[in-house]
């Protein structure tokens, strides 16, 4: 590695992290991690004697301070967080004072930047989003650094590197939180409890609290339900779903899933 702790940029960062991410799955850990503090180490402290457990010293005292989801690896906003200065930490407009948790929401910004509604996030359209983000957080931002953050994003990203993001790249960009279904086991509930699980998860997706359930809801519901059968999908995929779901649930034919056809659609009788 060639690349300075010191005065890093965007292109530094991304260096860095496609050095030490050596298998690509968007953590650094296991001997990932003790190569990076070694390197860390030789750049903090050069001509030093750097041992084995000095090494292991500052990765405990490091990992202590910024491993914040306490698993023992390094996710790419914490390592930015450790590394980056605050005015080139490009990362920190995605920081948020509570986390993205509802699919809802996720699903709202997918459909607001998949402009051309193609089931993707180009480039131009990353762009897009990445300069409403600083906007939002107030922070100016010139054209030729939208481009190196854009293109940052997309090389970190883009994990098949066919130039655009799908609804999982997204997802992990966002740190979109865990499945929230995946909580819920309702075929081996009571009927009392099951009756209860459903009050939750419509509570959840209904969002506006409307007591019917429309677009990002749906969206947001079709998502994580087929996220439990697949471990992933596409934007075009989740669009096939969705017609499947108001085809068979939306009775009255009004574009959105009220709280008792998708209480029918699931088998459910929500009156005793």
């Amino acid at each position: 590695m060639d690349c300075d702790l010191d005065n890093l940029d965007a292109a530094g960062f991304l260096q860095i992290w496609q050095h030490f991410d050596a298998d690509d799955n968007g953590y650094i850990e296991g001997k990932e991690l003790d190569a990076f503090f070694r390197h860390m180490m030789t750049k903090l402290r050069p001509g030093d004697n750097v041992t084995e457990e000095k090494v292991q010293q500052l990765k405990a005292r490091f990992m202590s301070a910024y491993d914040v989801t306490a698993d023992g690896r390094l996710q790419i906003q914490e390592l930015a967080n450790m590394i980056l200065p605050e005015d080139e930490n490009f990362l920190l407009v995605f920081r948020r004072e509570a986390p993205l948790d509802n699919s809802v929401e996720f699903m709202k910004i997918w459909r607001k930047y998949d402009a051309d509604s193609s089931g993707y996030i180009s480039a131009v359209e990353l762009k897009s989003f990445l300069q409403d983000l600083f906007q939002h957080h107030k922070k100016e931002l010139s054209s030729s650094k939208l481009e190196e953050y854009t293109d940052t994003m997309m090389n970190i990203f883009d994990k098949n590197k066919d130039g655009r993001l799908d609804l999982n790249d997204l997802a992990r960009i966002l740190a979109l939180q865990e499945n929230f279904l995946l909580q819920f086991k309702m075929d081996a509930n009571t009927l009392l409890e099951r009756k209860r699980d459903f009050e939750k998860i419509f509570a959840h997706y209904d969002v506006s609290k409307t007591g019917a359930l429309e677009g990002p809801e749906v969206d947001g519901f079709v998502k994580d339900m087929m996220e439990l059968v697949r471990p992933s999908i596409s934007g075009s995929e989740l669009d096939q779903f969705r017609k499947v779901l108001l085809r068979h649930c939306d009775i009255n034919k009004d574009g959105k899933i009220q709280k008792n056809e998708l209480a029918l659609c699931l088998g459910m009788k929500l009156k005793p």
